[in-house]
């Protein structure tokens, strides 16, 4: 008898690490998802749902949806006044870019100012459940950042360019073209200002990166609660290969595309004498 008491006290003791083991590990993995999801006075919180958190491009990739869709925590009732509006921007990695204005002198087309500007995301799409100027004012917009305007950082340009800030406004007229840049007001579906729910659309010329995803929740245009993840988008298979060929073998890449160009152009020219001799 005693040496099963001694036992049970053994095996009572391992579980009990055990339990404070698991307890441990389980508060260390969720301290960094719980460092992105900031509250404010209102005691609201943001639980987020993706309907996936990574985009592989492939050979046949022709864009992709990502469901964005989550609830909102709180301790206490539904705080009366304005309602509860939420916005959800999604960016892509940011990069220099130089834009070129032309003029036409002489009946000929030439590149006469150039402007770097500094960062601008390669993607970047906001959903709002209101008109954007309802669902967040200017000041915070300025702190936070949304807007696309405000997404875009340009101060490089010289005292001698004229409408220095047209240059940053081609990089948005240009990629909201491409479908790269967006502004879908009026898309993101709130209920009983608990839940909420919207789609993104990523088209297919997406750049390789971490894409920043940011939810935030208003009421009468100030941010009461916001919250933070990433995306991740990944080239796979085929377009990885090709893709870091070209980036680490330039000369065989450059090779065997020279290659696959005479093997294109003999088979084309075998099929056509083959069509024109039957």
């Amino acid at each position: 008898m005693a040496r099963c008491s001694r036992l049970c006290n053994v095996l009572n003791n391992a579980k009990h690490h055990l339990i404070a083991a698991v307890t441990l590990a389980t508060f260390t993995l969720a301290a960094p998802l719980a460092a992105q999801n900031k509250s404010g006075s209102t005691g609201e919180e943001v639980v987020l749902g993706l309907s996936k958190d990574r985009v592989a491009i492939t050979a046949t990739f022709d864009g992709s949806e990502i469901l964005v869709f989550g609830a909102v925590k709180r301790e206490t009732p539904i705080p009366t006044g304005a309602p509860l509006q939420v916005v959800v921007a999604v960016s892509g990695p940011a990069s220099p870019v130089m834009v070129r204005r032309k003029e036409k002198k002489l009946g000929i087309w030439v590149n006469t100012d150039s402007v770097l500007v500094d960062s601008a995301p390669s993607f970047y799409a906001i959903a709002t459940s209101a008109p954007f100027s309802d669902v967040l004012t200017d000041t915070e917009d300025l702190r936070y950042r949304v807007s696309i305007e405000r997404a875009i950082r340009s101060v490089g340009a010289g005292m001698h360019i004229r409408g220095a800030q047209d240059f940053a406004e081609a990089v948005i007229r240009i990629r909201t073209q491409d479908d790269l840049y967006s502004l879908r007001e009026n898309t993101v579906a709130v209920d009983e200002e608990t839940l909420f729910r919207t789609a993104i659309d990523m088209p297919a010329n997406l750049t390789e990166g971490a894409y920043r995803t940011r939810i935030y929740l208003t009421r009468g245009g100030e941010v009461v609660a916001q919250y933070e993840t990433t995306i991740d988008v990944d080239k796979v298979g085929l377009e990885r290969f090709l893709y870091s060929m070209s980036r680490e073998q330039p000369f065989l890449y450059g090779l065997m595309s020279l290659a696959i160009a005479i093997a294109a152009g003999w088979g084309a020219s075998a099929a056509f004498r083959l069509l024109r001799n039957s």
